[in-house]
């Protein structure tokens, strides 16, 4: 059997480490806030994608995920969670690093996140906050657009 790769290693990705860097759940109207309601409060939820290297191939990615329930103009709960992992990455192309780091770490993060504010949550008196699948190949488009229109609004002349 040839060796097609002729010398180059082949594209691997592994979880060196997983962790919580930050993480809060405020019930401000507990009590009150685990009466039974008449509808479901509304429920805000922001993600947000971070990458920065250790080394050349070690990278810490951290995935924020904030959620706030509000029943009108009222809180009902608002959580925050910062969950890192160390991932070590080597050969993949370098055009291929960033959709790596944006798209595919935060993909192998997210279920274990999710558990633990579904988990905050069911523990705070509420019903756990399932957060749906989170699209992150989506969300690194958007924000490849963004910078683009970014830097063409920058380098155009005033």
């Amino acid at each position: 059997m040839a060796d097609n790769n002729q010398g180059t290693a082949s594209p691997s990705l592994n979880i060196l480490a997983q962790y919580i860097k930050d993480f809060s759940f405020e019930n401000p109207g507990a009590p009150r806030s685990l009466q039974a309601r008449d509808k479901a409060p509304a429920i805000n939820i922001n993600v947000n994608v971070n990458a920065n290297p250790l080394s050349d191939t070690d990278f810490d990615v951290v995935l924020a995920l904030n959620a706030e329930a509000k029943d009108g103009d009222k809180v009902v709960f608002v959580t925050e969670l910062i969950y890192g992992g160390v991932f070590r990455i080597t050969g993949f192309p370098q055009e291929h690093m960033l959709p790596v780091l944006f798209i595919e770490c935060p993909r192998l993060l997210f279920p274990f996140a999710r558990q633990i504010i579904a988990d905050a949550t069911r523990n705070g008196g509420f019903p756990p906050l399932m957060i749906d699948p989170i699209d992150f190949a989506q969300m690194f488009a958007q924000r490849v657009s963004e910078e683009q229109s970014r830097a063409k609004t920058q380098a155009a002349p005033n």
